[in-house]
Order: structure tokens, then C-alpha cells, then sequence
């Protein structure tokens, strides 16, 4: 902002101060309040040449001490010129179509985080939930797509990421503070037979193939059936893992998979286990079975004709989410 100031933009500006209780500057201690009234002076008044007066001064004397100065921008311009660099791409990476959002939580976050508070205390303590998170903290000029393109040279990885879909922005000054997180946002409760369907074709998807776990290889499998007695007692062990926050493939009475199961009234001849915590969805947590050696053993085991699995949220647990996938062989 220099002093050759146009009269449209210091009209704008001008409005933008007198609606808040004070004027401060950058620099120094405030020399200027204006007191809101809701009605703005008119032009011909006194208190508007003065005001007028009084910010060419102040946008001279910080054009002097700062070559680069410029009002802070609005989140929303933050907002916009973020989204545009994320979706043009950045460091060779491609462009995301959806846009980031910005969630009243997460802005608030920011601010705290601003007052010195760990941002993922800061993202607690405002009630906000997040898979995974990222602060991005810069200082300098805070015009909007100044901010973006700091964003992108620094967290390009971040910005292109297409599960990373939540903002948070605060700035103060010359200093700017963005959260981006994946939130927490696991499937209802009612969907769970859907999600069950789901991750029953993707598990037959993979039987169907021969495949490597680790360093062990697996032939092609039959395919397995649901079973209702296993997603009952899936079900169960999820629930008692996300209401108690533990995570184990023995249950808190000292219970077992194959003790479970028997106990439930189903007579089998096989019986495996595999758990999972954090998964949002049964592509993810197919995934992530896969890409455990141990547990793409159990799903690929040929000895299983029949299959049972379930989920169950505690936002208060730690991982927020938990699965149980059992496999059986009836006698």
C-alpha cells in the first residue's frame, strides 16, 4: 500500500476501519480510535477527513517501514486464492477438483493456535475431530495469493491432497496460521449392512487372485458367504473395543476369537480374526488388511467358507472407529 492510494480503495478501507471499535496500526502503539456508531460520517464531516487524513498518513508512514505492506486479507480470499492453486496443482503434481472448505472449528483452532496452544490441543479443545492434520504457519506479506503461494512452495504434498479437505485459516498482522485436516467422518450406523456387502465383494475380489503376503503366496480362494452369527459377534467385539478404547484381538474378559464364537452357538472347524481402527471406509480398511501380512493371510486363507464383519464408533476412543472381520468354517 503506498501513498499514491486510489480514492475507491481508501473509500473501501476507510469503511472496513470505522465498522470496527478501533483503528491499530502495524506498527507502534494505536495513535487513532474511531468509536462505532453502526452509521458511517458523511463525506463533507470533519470526522471523515480526519480519518482520512489520518490513514494516508498511517499507509505512508507503513509503505516506509515496510516496502511490501498490505492489509490482511479475509479468510474468504485466503480461501479462494488457496483453492485456485490447489486446483491448477502444484510441483508437478495434478490439481484437485473438490475445494477445500472452511469449518468454523478449525478457523477458531487457528486462532488459539495463534495465542501459542499446540494446534491438535487447539483442535480439541474447540470439539473438532480430525484423522489427520497439518499446520502450515507463515509470516510476511498477508495478501491473499501471497498466503497461497507460500502454501503451495511449502506444503504442496498437503495441498494435493484430495483427502485433506477442511481449513482453518487466522491471521494477525503480518502472520498467518492455516489447519488443513481429513475429518472424522465415519459411515452411520445405518449403513453398516451396506458397508458390510461392500467389504464382503472386495474381500472376494481379492480371494479371487493369487496374491503375495509378505513373503508368502497365496492361490486364488473360493469365494466366501456371509454369515449372521459372525457379524453378531464382530459387531460385539468392535463395540467393546471402541467403548472400553482398546484395541486387541482378545476381548476384555479374557475371551478369545474361537471362544466367541463358540460362545455365540456356532460350531466351526476354522475360525480367524483380524481387527482394524481408524478406517473410514471398506475400501480403506480392505487396504489396509492387504498390507498386513498377517491379516491378508486370514483373508486369503482357503480353509474360510463364510465370513462376518462390523464396525463401531466412540468419538471419545481414541481411534474413533473400530472393525472386527471374522472368518469361519462350520463343522
Amino acid at each position: 500500500m503506498r501513498a499514491g492510494l486510489n480514492g475507491l480503495t481508501l473509500a473501501l478501507v476507510i469503511r472496513l476501519l470505522i465498522r470496527r471499535s478501533q483503528v491499530r496500526a502495524l506498527v507502534g502503539e494505536p495513535r487513532i480510535k474511531l468509536q462505532s456508531t453502526g452509521k458511517y460520517p458523511p463525506a463533507s464531516s470533519s470526522a471523515y477527513r480526519g480519518a482520512v487524513r489520518a490513514l494516508v498518513v498511517l499507509a505512508a508512514h507503513a509503505a516506509t517501514v515496510y516496502p511490501g505492506w498490505s492489509f490482511a486479507a479475509s479468510n474468504e480470499e485466503i480461501l479462494d486464492a488457496v483453492n485456485a492453486v490447489r486446483m491448477q496443482g502444484c510441483d508437478g503434481r495434478p490439481g484437485v477438483a473438490v475445494p477445500l472448505r472452511e469449518h468454523p472449528h478449525m478457523t477458531e483452532a487457528a486462532r488459539r493456535t495463534a495465542q501459542d496452544l499446540p494446534y491438535q490441543e487447539a483442535l480439541a479443545s474447540v470439539g473438532y475431530r480430525a484423522t489427520r492434520s497439518v499446520l502450515i504457519r507463515m509470516r510476511g506479506d498477508p495478501a491473499a495469493r501471497t498466503v497461497a503461494g507460500v502454501v503451495a512452495g511449502r506444503s504442496c504434498a498437503n495441498l494435493a491432497d484430495p483427502s485433506l479437505s477442511e481449513i482453518g485459516i487466522h491471521q494477525r498482522a503480518r502472520d498467518t496460521w492455516i489447519i488443513l485436516a481429513v475429518p472424522f467422518s465415519p459411515p452411520p450406523a445405518a449403513s453398516a449392512q451396506a458397508v458390510a456387502r461392500r467389504v464382503l465383494e472386495l474381500v472376494n475380489a481379492k480371494r479371487g487372485q493369487p496374491r503375495m503376503c509378505g513373503d508368502q503366496s497365496y492361490p486364488a480362494a473360493a469365494p466366501v458367504i456371509m454369515n449372521a452369527t459372525l457379524n453378531s459377534v464382530a459387531s460385539a467385539h468392535a463395540s467393546d473395543m471402541a467403548r472400553h478404547n482398546y484395541f486387541a484381538h482378545e476381548g476384555l474378559d479374557g475371551s478369545t476369537p474361537p471362544e466367541r464364537v463358540a460362545r455365540a452357538g456356532y460350531r466351526w472347524r476354522a475360525v480367524g480374526e483380524n481387527i482394524a481402527a481408524g478406517q473410514m471406509t471398506a475400501e480403506a480398511v480392505v487396504e489396509g488388511w492387504l498390507k498386513s501380512p498377517p491379516h491378508c493371510g486370514t483373508l486369503m486363507g482357503p480353509q474360510f467358507t463364510e465370513m462376518g464383519v462390523a464396525y463401531a464408533v466412540d468419538q471419545s476412543s481414541k481411534a474413533g472407529i473400530y472393525w472386527t472381520q471374522l472368518f469361519g468354517r462350520p463343522r
